[in-house]
């Protein structure tokens, strides 16, 4: 693997406001979404009441733990962390005409912990939480003044940080909402497609005009989109098959299509009209859509299969998304297919398509972890997984393909997404807390530790092609 990776690479992790921080009503912090959701991204919404609790609400305590974890990443050598803020911290109901200065001093603390070791921040604007207050008042995406709260956002952090950050991403997984709208865009799960792609315009309209404003504050910075990475293969060689995955894939190639090229294509515009879907696209709104993003982010975790036939479709156990699965691939421990050839495929599939440099910005095993008795955690699973997983990366940028660095998804435990759990384990540092609240939340350095240390120090060169 030696030489393959680009010298100034961006190795690291990424993490999720509300999935590590806690504090949930520190410091003026308002009620997000995510706040209503104490079983994950696909739960129940829950309101909240008074001294009610959820695993979220104190997460893994980064917000306080923060100078511990930072400098446990710097041991690793991490040259950049992928985190959010909050919006809430900073806007608590979000239609707030002056931000919280306790939200943004805590951001402030956070990015200059990092600097103390040399770790650029990549900062998510918005992963998976909005304010409550704008579900609550104006319908979330659904209403169009949604748009201008969160510019007034964008314009706030990118104003108080431009010396700080300067590598930037709009949304969270954007495609998502097609799947958890009230995640996604703060919709009821039973909303209809027009409400849903009306709410998604307006999230796309509002990218643009972030990533006009981060132009215009943070003219050295970059600011990019950030996809799921749901590639689709056809089950069988059917000529129905492959036209069917085709059409799937552009469910979510959709999103980058418009963020990268700056308009809606064609494809859309039959979908819409066969499907009936009206969507109000002013000509404002299109020149917006114009300005585009620097570079593709995008999550990876498993790949599926497609087939036009209905009856042979089985969602794999835990999947966040339906597919068929592939009998050619092994899974996790929530049927998640591995898949580390589908990662070098994704990564020439959007070069080839946008022609922008890619950043891989999540990727990671979920897993059970088993301390020993000595406190040891031999996590080779997850080293086999992303050492694979690497491999990949390192022949995508043989191929040609401009890759800008690669984040973990989870460096250290944290509440998972889609359940809530802190059982799905994705870290290389343990952290001491179960699935019912309980535990130290002490943090405990795994195998997969050192050996992604070995990986970032080597540049890649310690990796293993194991095929």
């Amino acid at each position: 693997m030696n030489g393959k990776f680009p010298q100034h690479f961006l190795w690291g992790g990424a993490v999720a406001a509300n999935q590590v921080e806690g504090a949930y009503q520190a410091d003026g912090k308002g009620l997000s979404t995510s706040d209503l959701q104490p079983q994950g991204i696909f739960g129940a919404i829950t309101p909240r009441t008074a001294g009610d609790s959820g695993i979220k609400d104190v997460a893994i305590d980064f917000y306080h733990r923060y100078p511990e974890d930072i400098a446990l990443f710097a041991e690793m050598g991490f040259k950049c962390l992928r985190t959010s803020i909050a919006w809430t911290r900073i806007f608590p109901q979000g239609d707030e005409e002056t931000p919280n200065e306790a939200g943004l001093a805590f951001y402030d603390r956070l990015f200059d912990e990092m600097a103390k070791y040399g770790i650029q921040p990549l900062i998510t604007l918005s992963h998976y939480e909005m304010p409550y207050g704008l579900v609550k008042h104006y319908g979330g995406w659904g209403d169009r003044r949604t748009i201008d709260f969160f510019e007034r956002y964008a314009r706030t952090v990118f104003e108080r940080y431009k010396h700080k950050v300067k590598h930037w991403l709009t949304f969270n997984e954007i495609n998502m909402s097609l799947h958890a709208p009230f995640t996604g865009v703060g919709l009821p799960q039973e909303s209809d497609k027009s409400a849903i792609y009306q709410a998604i315009h307006h999230q796309l309209v509002a990218s643009a005009r972030a990533v006009k404003a981060c132009h215009e504050i943070v003219p050295e910075g970059k600011i990019g989109n950030m996809l799921l990475g749901g590639i689709l293969y056809p089950l069988s060689c059917k000529p129905e098959d492959l036209l069917e995955t085709q059409r799937q894939n552009r469910d979510w190639l959709f999103f980058g299509d418009v963020q990268a090229r700056g308009y809606y294509p064609a494809y859309m515009q039959r979908f819409f009209r066969e499907n009936g879907i009206q969507v109000a696209i002013t000509e404002e709104d299109r020149q917006t859509l114009r300005e585009t993003i620097d570079f593709i982010s995008f999550s990876y975790y498993m790949s599926g299969c497609v087939t036009a036939d209905p009856a042979q479709y089985e969602s794999a156990r835990g999947n966040i998304l339906d597919m068929v699965p592939n009998p050619h691939l092994a899974s996790s421990e929530w049927g998640w297919q591995i898949d580390p050839i589908g990662l070098r495929y994704l990564l020439n599939v959007l070069y080839d398509r946008y022609q922008k440099p890619l950043f891989i910005v999540e990727n990671g095993l979920g897993a059970k972890d088993r301390v020993e008795a000595d406190g040891s955690i031999h996590d080779d699973y997850r080293i086999n997984y992303l050492n694979d997983h690497l491999v990949q990366v390192a022949e995508a940028i043989d191929d040609g393909v401009e890759v800008m660095g690669y984040t973990s998804w989870g460096p250290i435990d944290l509440v998972s997404a889609s359940k809530a759990e802190m059982s799905k384990r994705y870290g290389f540092i343990h952290v001491d807390r179960d699935d019912a609240g309980n535990g130290s939340l002490e943090r405990r350095r795994k195998k997969s530790f050192y050996w992604y240390r070995d990986v970032i120090h080597s540049n890649g060169a310690s990796l293993k092609d194991r095929r």
